[in-house]
């Protein structure tokens, strides 16, 4: 039995930057005495670190839950709200109500519980940086699997972030659907008259 004051979950998102796909987020809440050698923030393992974690991370935690906001929302409402969107729908998944959610960084999203700020928890605090890596591997997934459904860009390479290679893509082939429209990159494309946006 968890004591319900102990009902702490670590909360980050991963995806926030990218030109194209959804922002995830996920929430870990961890027994005190869990064990997770190699835990880190996910921006500090290997692809292949992650996902041996990612297992770990599930069977180990008291609850764990990972939800996303789509492209849609993105454009809709900015990356900033999507971010605390998808943030409300893990911790809304989970199957109990934390007490406090501890997010990584400095701004306060607007949550179903308490919140509390932590500058670098993705790499200080187990069960964020445990949210990191849930959130990371979740979206990682969707990206490889959007290469096949829109080739050419190399989603499954860069996951959507905003390297040469996705800068080229978008010059030659125009955005496509999962791509921001309301970031400057895709705007500047679509503005040029290259737009892949209804093929599906």
């Amino acid at each position: 039995m968890v004591d319900p004051a102990s009902l702490h979950c670590g909360v980050d998102e991963a995806g926030r930057g990218p030109w194209a796909g959804p922002v995830y987020a996920a929430a870990v809440i961890l027994p005190s005495n869990v064990i997770l050698p190699g835990l880190n923030d996910s921006k500090k393992l290997t692809a292949r670190q992650r996902e041996d974690l990612e297992p770990a991370i599930k069977a180990g935690a008291v609850e764990w839950s990972v939800a996303l906001a789509t492209v849609d929302e993105i454009d809709r409402y900015n990356i900033l709200q999507a971010t605390g969107l998808a943030m409300r729908r893990a911790i809304e998944a989970l199957g109990v109500l934390p007490t406090l959610a501890i997010v990584d960084g400095n701004y306060a999203f607007s949550l179903p519980c308490p919140v509390k700020t932590v500058v670098g928890g993705d790499g200080s605090i187990a069960a964020i940086s445990a949210a990191s890596i849930l959130a990371k591997t979740a979206r990682d997934r969707l990206m490889q699997e959007m290469e096949s459904l829109y080739p050419g860009y190399g989603f499954d390479r860069h996951k959507g972030y905003g390297v040469r290679v996705h800068a080229e893509a978008l010059r030659t082939l125009g955005p496509c659907a999962i791509h921001r429209k309301s970031f400057a990159p895709v705007r500047a494309a679509i503005a040029a008259g290259v737009d892949r946006r209804i093929q599906h």
